[in-house]
């Protein structure tokens, strides 16, 4: 057996034959890091769980995304594709994926139209804000800007308060769009007209710079007013969408209002 001071040397050479390890690549510069964080709570049924999916599926195969996609600076954006519903249930769809081209938006959305569609408990707003915050850590681009983009048909009802999370997001420079969907009937969302889903949106989740809400009053309308909200968040336009009512003055609505009135109810 050889001297050990032999086998170092050995082993020092082969270091240096091999050479430095390989740095690691540097994030890949994108004009938007996107979240889509999508309600599948119980409240959703499976007609509406299908549109919304296709709403998205559509959205990423129309010319007028991949026109505002190539808006920016770099021309190319990144995007995953989350659902949630209780504190814990939140599932990556499709995760992160650079689109810089017509066949790479396309190869995202042949890979959420073949993805399972479910229902999970409860609607936890303020975990699916903390778990897709958590995506932009070491996800691998740098983005102009990072967004969650985050819809629902109820109050936060589950974990933490939506507030607080929304807070915490906006805190690290992230932007948080909102598309409230009324789509039920008023007491399956704890509110008792369509104005006050909108007013919630606005006042306990949506925030950061040039942060809006595109409303969903009729589930026909939910495609066309998916594209519109991608449209506006790719191509950076800083636009505050909101219904002509929402120029009046009114309190601030109780962010607990989920909480207050869920009980048992999923």
């Amino acid at each position: 057996m050889p001297p050990f001071r032999t086998l170092l040397a050995v082993v020092a050479a082969c270091v240096l034959l091999m050479g430095p390890p390989p740095a690691k690549s540097a994030d890949i510069p994108v004009d938007l890091e996107l979240v889509l964080a999508v309600d599948i709570s119980y409240s959703m049924d499976g007609d509406e769980l299908k549109l919304q999916r296709d709403g998205y599926v559509s959205a990423f195969r129309h010319p007028e995304i991949l026109a505002a996609i190539r808006s920016g600076r770099h021309r190319r954006i990144a995007v995953v594709y989350l659902e949630w519903a209780g504190a814990s249930l939140q599932f990556v769809r499709v995760p992160w994926q650079l689109i810089d081209s017509d066949e790479a938006a396309e190869y995202f959305a042949a890979r959420l139209e073949t993805q399972p569609l479910q229902n999970a408990r409860r609607t936890s707003m303020s975990g699916a804000l903390d778990y897709a915050a958590d995506l932009f850590d070491a996800n691998g681009y740098s983005g102009t800007r990072q967004v969650i983009d985050i819809s629902g048909d109820g109050a936060n009802n589950s974990g933490l308060t939506v507030e607080a999370a929304r807070n915490r997001a906006v805190a690290r420079g992230i932007t948080i769009n909102g598309l409230p969907l009324i789509l039920r009937p008023a007491y399956l969302s704890g509110f008792s007209d369509a104005v006050e889903l909108n007013d919630y949106y606005r006042d306990c989740v949506i925030g950061g710079f040039g942060s809006f809400l595109i409303t969903v009053e009729n589930i026909s309308e939910i495609t066309l007013a998916i594209r519109q909200k991608l449209i506006l968040e790719m191509a950076a336009r800083q636009l505050r969408v909101i219904l002509a009512s929402h120029t009046r003055e009114h309190p601030k609505v109780d962010c607990l209002i989920g909480e207050k009135l869920s009980f048992d109810e999923p």
